[in-house]
């Protein structure tokens, strides 16, 4: 798939340019950053994929593509962790989807720290540097580790997600919050973690690492147990096994009120 390869040359690009360049910071908002190195990832991968669907439209975080195809959308974001590769962390990655009308048939995820490079498409196995992946066969959230992201623009269900946090730590191997959810849904499809869940994303955040999950034997859905994980802005995932459970718990304390 030549996807994964411009997705992969694209991160490579960014983290020589982390080590190598100058780092020019603006703010779009209360703890939300944009680089130089994001606005050229993007304009970098909008190239490349147009090349493959000239007829594609784009979704970017950055806005360099307002082009909106009829049947195919890219959903991109260049750096996925931004505020971690400002300070040097890993991991950081790049998120490319691609929707077919209104179903996800393609995800790239690349992982910068470890040059590790998550991917599938519609009707074939999730892939990590070639090699065949799948969720993880926990049985109880007991036996889990679990990611999360903590918010950082919207505060409006801090109580409910404290009260969430609270009982995860007490039920579980742990809590990790990595800083970045396309990396938490690569390690997720790869048996890393074992559930994840998270509000207030952007489709560019999830759209690939999503699919790429399914693909690996998992299950994904928005926080009242629906499919508007992408564009919703919640979602959680875990192994087959553990997703009834799972789900249970994130709801009560996170779930839309009636």
């Amino acid at each position: 798939m030549a996807a994964v390869e411009i997705t992969r040359q694209t991160g490579l690009y960014i983290r020589s340019q982390r080590e190598n360049v100058g780092i020019e910071i603006e703010s779009k908002g209360k703890n939300d950053f944009v680089t130089q190195f994001d606005k050229e990832a993007e304009r970098r991968l909008i190239a490349g994929l147009e090349k493959i669907l000239p007829e594609s439209g784009f979704i970017a975080e950055e806005g360099t593509s307002s082009k909106k195809g009829k049947r195919f959308n890219w959903i991109i974001d260049p750096i996925d962790g931004t505020t971690n590769f400002i300070h040097g962390l890993f991991p950081y990655a790049i998120s490319v989807g691609l929707m077919e009308d209104d179903r996800m048939v393609a995800g790239v995820v690349y992982e910068a720290g470890l040059d590790e490079c998550f991917y599938a498409w519609d009707g074939a196995p999730a892939m990590l540097n070639n090699k065949e992946i799948k969720v993880s066969q926990k049985p109880k959230v007991a036996d889990s580790l679990i990611a999360t992201g903590f918010p950082y623009t919207n505060f409006s269900l801090m109580e409910e997600f404290m009260l969430s946090l609270d009982y995860f730590m007490k039920n579980s191997h742990g809590m990790r919050r990595l800083g970045s959810a396309a990396a938490d849904l690569a390690y997720l499809a790869c048996g890393r973690f074992d559930a994840f869940y998270e509000y207030d994303l952007k489709p560019w955040d999830v759209a690939a690492g999503t699919f790429i999950v399914i693909q690996a034997g998992g299950k994904v859905a928005d926080f009242s147990g629906g499919r508007n994980y992408i564009f919703g802005r919640q979602i959680m995932a875990s192994n087959a096994l553990i997703f009834d459970e799972f789900s249970t718990h994130v709801q009560r304390y996170l779930a839309p009120k009636k």
